[in-house]
């Protein structure tokens, strides 16, 4: 029998931020530190968010507590609306960058990470010191993930390949790269000459979020094989951009990457950048929001130093 639908009138709200912490910390001791509140307090907190959604949540196993299934996908969920929440209610027509606490949450694959997230850091720390940020990874399947989450942050930043151009979001395009391919320094592919697709066909492979038919990710790199027309020999999969490198170094492995990073790792890696045959698809990245965000005054502040940061590549 499905449950009522609970309205927000009848719903205690103090819960939501006791359920965000309870479930963050794993722990009641600690969670109630975090909401400066009694442990008792925090108990009884629980106990009526395990009789409200009819579950245990928290879990005692081998001293110490494991969520439930339904309580890890609550653990998504609450983080969201919280700072959604507090962002509704920090809405203002004023905003000055110089004295605002606003938090911001931008969802981006670790390779944007490594390629910009240094240079945005700096920006949004010299134009406002006091602002928070909150970087959440993005996983394979973000343009399903985020279809409607996007109205709850700031932003992401994906390709348009992933068909995230839905009727309510906005984009600036960021910047371009391309596919290149990675190997070992002492890889003996390298005395070759320019790479074959039949040297892609046989070398193992490091493949970030790579999942075989029939049920393919809809991770970049499984475009990118696809058009390559090859059945790649998969030796180590990975979820991670910047974990590729530390699986190829020292190994006959080859992998996929972005050009960007891969120019910044290979040096201090021992690794060595090479031309992918074929015809891979160039990257291009972008930034998007949820038009509900267009005329925030904080928004398009983050957006400028977002695009700026992108403009220093």
């Amino acid at each position: 029998m499905a449950r009522p639908v609970a309205h927000l009138a009848n719903l205690d709200l103090n819960l939501l931020v006791a359920l965000r912490e309870l479930l963050r910390e794993r722990s009641v001791t600690r969670a109630a530190e975090r909401l400066g509140v009694t442990q008792p307090a925090t108990s009884a907190s629980l106990s009526r968010l395990r009789r409200h959604f009819g579950d245990e949540l928290l879990v005692r196993d081998k001293g110490c507590y494991q969520l439930t299934a339904l309580a890890e996908q609550l653990a998504e969920q609450v983080e969201v609306v919280c700072t959604a929440t507090e962002r509704l209610f920090a809405a203002s027509t004023l905003f000055d960058p110089a004295t605002s606490e606003r938090e911001f949450t931008l969802v981006m694959a670790d390779y944007t990470i490594g390629v910009m997230g240094e240079a945005l850091s700096q920006l949004i720390h010299r134009s406002s010191p006091r602002a928070r940020l909150h970087i959440r990874l993005v996983r394979e399947s973000l343009s399903t993930e985020y279809s409607d989450a996007i109205r709850f942050i700031d932003g992401m930043v994906a390709p348009p390949t992933h068909g995230f151009a839905l009727p309510n979001t906005r984009s600036v395009e960021l910047f371009q790269d391309r596919w290149v391919c990675l190997v070992s320094a002492h890889n003996p592919v390298l005395d070759a000459g320019p790479l074959q697709l039949a040297d892609l066909a046989r070398l193992p492979w490091v493949a970030p979020y790579y999942r075989a038919q029939p049920n393919p990710s809809a991770a970049p790199i499984m475009r990118q094989l696809t058009l390559l027309d090859i059945q790649p020999h998969i030796a180590v999969r990975v979820e991670s951009y910047l974990a590729v490198p530390h699986f190829v170094a020292g190994t006959n492995r080859i992998a996929l990457m972005q050009e960007r990073l891969a120019a910044r790792l290979a040096d201090r890696m021992d690794l060595r950048v090479m031309e992918c045959p074929g015809e891979p698809e160039p990257i291009i990245e972008a930034l998007w929001w949820h038009r509900q965000y267009e005329e925030d005054t904080a928004h398009a502040w983050l957006r400028r130093l977002v695009v700026e940061a992108a403009r220093k590549l």
